[in-house]
């Protein structure tokens, strides 16, 4: 395999990336020189515990929080990339995202659109096609006159979802994607990743439900700012690593075709 081949495969590469969050006193260091690269055209899922610094890894390879290191996306370097392209070929889903309440959902869909057009043009009938179609992936097609401050949290997310998608973009990063979500629109989001993957799309994801996080191609598994470990979501060895970070109070089966994650409960000891 050339080196040509090596990079069209990794879809980001990150070099060794150290990350802060807060300001003067209490500035701390969440991430400790992480090095990762993550595969084109897979599902990579990212779990931990809490504070193991997987949402601001993941904001790390989005551009979005300063950090030092480098990432590259398809071998370019991430900050060398007009905001324009770069917003093109990276969609990005955060936690909590603000968007204005008086806003239709159409619109709110529309705004993922943006980086396709030229300043102060009407949408194309790509883009209303575009909308469309993430409208209707997420179930949210029948509120789209609606505006966002009338819907509940998990319909605000699906619109978000939504927003993401209708950018079509080559990687889709996601923050915490099913928070707010019942289990009926979880599973519908599983379907949406598992399409986008099939196509060809890259999706990394930041997931505090390891049952669905096992679904993915691979996991990165992480704990006090590091990774402890990247491999195959159905390995053993990633089970095992899913385990020690959670000390060891998560057992993974199998069950029904598929991989489960089942919390273990302290039991108290008794004199």
């Amino acid at each position: 395999m050339t080196g040509l081949d090596t990079i069209k495969n990794i879809a980001i590469c990150a070099h060794s990336i150290s990350a802060n969050l807060g300001n003067g006193l209490a500035k701390q260091q969440v991430l400790h020189g992480v090095s990762l690269d993550i595969a084109a055209g897979q599902w990579t899922s990212i779990v931990g515990p809490n504070g193991a610094g997987k949402s601001t890894l993941l904001r790390c390879l989005a551009g979005v929080l300063p950090h030092s290191g480098t990432v590259s996306l398809f071998g370019q370097p991430l900050q060398n990339l007009p905001n324009r392209e770069r917003a093109r070929q990276l969609a990005w889903l955060g936690q909590n995202e603000a968007s204005a309440d008086d806003l239709t959902v159409w619109d709110v869909a529309m705004l993922g659109r943006l980086p396709h057009q030229a300043w102060l043009a009407p949408p194309s009938s790509a883009d209303h096609a575009a909308v469309e179609q993430a409208l209707r992936a997420t179930q949210a097609w029948e509120w789209r006159s609606r505006p966002l401050g009338h819907l509940s949290g998990g319909e605000r997310q699906r619109v978000l979802l939504a927003r993401a998608l209708a950018v079509q973009a080559q990687v889709l990063l996601m923050d915490e994607p099913l928070a707010n979500l019942d289990p009926p629109h979880q599973a519908d989001w599983l379907a949406v990743v598992q399409a986008l993957v099939a196509q060809g799309s890259t999706v990394v994801s930041v997931l505090h439900e390891i049952s669905m996080a096992l679904h993915a191609d691979r996991m990165v598994v992480m704990a006090q700012g590091r990774v402890t470990h990247h491999g195959a979501s159905n390995d053993a060895s990633t089970h095992a690593a899913v385990a020690e970070v959670f000390e060891h109070r998560i057992a993974i089966h199998a069950l029904a075709g598929q991989w489960v994650a089942l919390p273990i409960m302290r039991r108290e000891t008794t004199r």
